[in-house]
């Protein structure tokens, strides 16, 4: 239901071309004729009750999104299901729902965050006007500074006295000693040895800065970086999953695995798959798993089918719990999925991105976190029309260990078993 998109959450972006870039992304839906249409109106109601969330927690941006991906779907998309006639009374519901609620509720939101945007927009452009006069006043300051250099350079050249007296030629040649006054001319000779050290080496009684001291003094003046950063630009750094195409992360109770293979115990020790659906809700942008529902259900050694999930909808919407993924066991086997396991999986990462298959495999005391390979697995098994145990390709892989996990060591699982 997701694929990557660019984000483009910048200030520096037009206000109309992020409104377009949101709409895209409320699009990005498909149906697939080949998946209950059932599940798509049991997706639809997570889908608004994920919305309400962000609607709630000031998260317009992704509320925004999945109001619009709803309408997509029960609105254009669905239509394209073979068994979209067989749903007449959820359709009459939704398009009221739709018109009296989602529909107001969007525009609402589209409104408020077009005025976010412009004025993300207008603060870009006149910080920009600004940082462009400063670079201005910069650049003239750097030329005062390169013409007072040359002035400096040019005074210190004519002020320097010649180091040998003009008339020094002349007593020499004469073989004349010198005068008293030609002695004092002399004393203002000069010696190498006379030259102060350091950085601050100047003439004596002259003030001016010798020309390798004055030199270092310009370079230092010119290689100066100023301190204002140019870089500097308003932004509106989101990194929400829907508006960017990543994962968002999914907490996992720490006891889960442990108290779910109690619960599978019996089935088990005779060699029989358990299953149970992963629910949860969502928070800050992060989903979090907090129930295994344990439906009515038929398990062999190398399979397990639900039944009457209908009770599984009534928990879940009793509780306001989401849909996150799937556990199973593997009495007898390592941990990975199988083909049966892959197209049982499909069905749920296609309606959440973020959907895990977690695999218990008691006998080798190993647990898997898998999904499907996003940009490859999901859409072949989702094109598969196979049933049963049949063969797939291994290269490219169709699944992978997820890697948008996190295990929560302080939380503790709960279980609502309807087989009871």
């Amino acid at each position: 239901m997701s694929k990557a998109v660019n984000n483009m959450s910048m200030g520096d972006v037009e206000p109309q071309e992020r409104m377009k870039h949101l709409s895209h992304c409320g699009n990005l839906i498909e149906v697939d004729k080949n998946m209950p249409v059932t599940r798509y109106y049991r997706s639809g109601t997570e889908m608004l009750r994920m919305a309400n969330v962000y609607l709630r927690e000031g998260n317009h941006e992704n509320a925004f999104i999945l109001y619009l991906r709803y309408m997509t779907l029960f609105i254009e998309k669905i239509r394209q299901h073979p068994d979209y006639g067989s749903v007449k009374a959820e359709v009459r519901d939704i398009n009221r729902k739709i018109k009296d609620e989602i529909m107001p509720t969007t525009e609402k939101l589209r409104a408020k965050l077009l005025t976010h945007y412009q004025r993300e927009y207008e603060q870009f452009l006149a910080s920009k006007e600004a940082e462009r006069v400063k670079e201005l006043e910069r650049e003239r300051e750097r030329e005062r500074e390169r013409q007072r250099q040359k002035e400096r350079e040019k005074a210190g050249s004519s002020a320097i006295p010649s180091l040998i007296p003009a008339n020094l030629h002349v007593l020499i040649d004469e073989g004349n000693q010198p005068s008293a006054p030609d002695l004092g001319l002399l004393d203002q000779v000069v010696y190498p040895n006379d030259f102060p050290t350091g950085a601050n080496r100047s003439l004596p009684g002259s003030g001016l800065l010798l020309p390798a001291a004055s030199e270092a003094a310009a370079d230092k003046t010119t290689n100066s970086k100023p301190s204002f950063d140019r870089n500097q630009k308003p932004s509106y750094n989101r990194t929400d999953s829907l508006l960017a195409g990543s994962l968002r992360l999914v907490y996992v109770p720490g006891d889960t695995m442990e108290v779910f293979l109690k619960l599978a115990l019996a089935n088990t020790s005779k060699n029989i798959e358990t299953c149970g659906v992963l629910a949860g809700h969502l928070s800050q942008n992060q989903l979090y798993i907090t129930h295994i529902i344990t439906p009515q259900q038929q398990g062999t050694p190398d399979s397990c089918n639900t039944m009457h999930e209908e009770q599984i909808f009534d928990v879940q919407d009793q509780m306001q719990l989401i849909t996150l993924g799937w556990i199973h066991t593997h009495p007898t086997q390592t941990a990975f999925l199988s083909s049966v396991d892959l197209h049982t999986h499909c069905s749920y990462q296609i309606m959440m991105p973020e959907a895990l298959a977690i695999v218990c495999a008691p006998k080798y005391n190993t647990t898997g976190f898998f999904i499907l390979t996003p940009h490859y697995g999901l859409d072949y098994i989702a094109q598969c029309r196979q049933s049963g145990f049949h063969p797939h390709p291994n290269d490219p892989p169709l699944f992978m260990e997820a890697q948008h996990i996190r295990m929560d060591n302080q939380a503790k699982i709960k279980v609502i078993d309807l087989r009871r």
